[in-house]
């Protein structure tokens, strides 16, 4: 039973070490949704924050919303109770 968990945890480790980017979305796609996200103040939850974090990287709806998920599977990002995603790296880190 134990070797069956640690074989099952270190395949998700490398599932979530191996995730690619969301497809069309570049390095700097990233880092300027890295730096839209802090300037909302980190959490993207509805419509007020999707849209500057839009308009600030370019990036459609569909793009944002993989672009949260990419961070959610890379740990950059941790899902909140309400549903949102909040940024955990860079401006966002916890103090």
């Amino acid at each position: 039973m134990t070797t069956r968990l640690l074989a099952l945890f270190t395949a998700l480790g490398f599932v979530a070490a191996c995730a690619l980017p969301p497809q069309g979305v570049t390095q700097q796609d990233l880092a300027n949704f890295d730096l839209a996200v802090a300037s909302i103040g980190c959490d993207l939850i509805g419509e007020s924050d999707y849209l500057p974090v839009e308009l600030q990287t370019g990036l459609t709806r569909q793009q944002v919303i993989d672009t949260a998920q990419f961070r959610l599977a890379t740990d950059a990002a941790v899902q909140l109770e309400n549903g949102g995603v909040r940024l955990v790296t860079g401006d966002c880190a916890p103090a």
